[in-house]
């Protein structure tokens, strides 16, 4: 599913990643793990076509990254990867399910097809009745939810998480925790998970340790 080969980045003459290679399967949950400043977000965002490495290639599902223009690029996030942020990055002028559909509607699809499929993302969620309520009105774990169906809605291939439960109270993190292995049982995605959470990562199929830009372990 995602294939990295000798990537590098370096911002002026700081070089954050060092020469990493990773390979990643589908269906895998992994985990990234490692002090700050180590360059487990900087490779989470090159992996995600958020940021672009110096150096190396990447390549998911089949296609590398390198090969593709902007509007390519723009395209293949918005089908083939979906994101989770530590602060969920919700639209506060929105309710919780047109924030869950925003993707497929700039994906192309109707409102109707949107809907339906939000709505049917934040059922398997357990936020059936929170569906009309803005982000001001839900507590951190439903906004880290609809977060999730957000990610979800356009049928990514591998979802990115950076730091999903930092902001999270103890019994959110662990629902968070489960909610990833239920969704992989239940749509088999990949999820590549930058976390502080040793409890979250060893729960993972596999840990990588990111130490001063390489991979320590994995």
């Amino acid at each position: 599913m995602i294939q990295c080969q000798q990537i590098r980045k370096s911002y002026g003459n700081l070089e954050v990643l060092k020469g990493i290679d990773l390979n990643v399967k589908a269906g895998e949950v992994v985990s990234i793990v490692g002090a700050s400043g180590a360059g487990k977000t900087t490779l989470l965002q090159i992996l995600g076509t958020l940021d672009k490495p110096s150096s190396g290639d990447v390549l998911v599902d089949g296609v590398n990254l390198n090969h593709l223009s902007g509007k390519e690029l723009s395209k293949f996030r918005n089908t083939k990867i979906g994101f989770v942020f530590q602060f969920h990055q919700l639209l506060p002028e929105f309710t919780a399910l047109e924030n869950a559909m925003l993707p497929a509607l700039i994906y192309g699809k109707s409102k109707a097809e949107a809907e339906k499929s939000a709505k049917e993302l934040l059922s398997f969620l357990s936020l059936d009745d929170r569906l009309e309520h803005k982000p001001s009105e839900l507590s951190g774990g439903e906004k880290q939810r609809v977060a999730v169906a957000r990610a979800l809605i356009n049928k990514p291939s591998v979802v990115f998480a950076d730091e999903p439960s930092g902001n999270l109270d103890s019994h959110s993190q662990e629902e968070l925790q489960k909610l990833f292995f239920d969704l992989r049982n239940e749509f088999n995605q990949t999820f590549v998970i930058v976390t502080h959470d040793y409890h979250l990562a060893g729960m993972c199929d596999r840990m990588i340790e990111i130490k001063d830009g390489l991979i320590h372990n994995s």
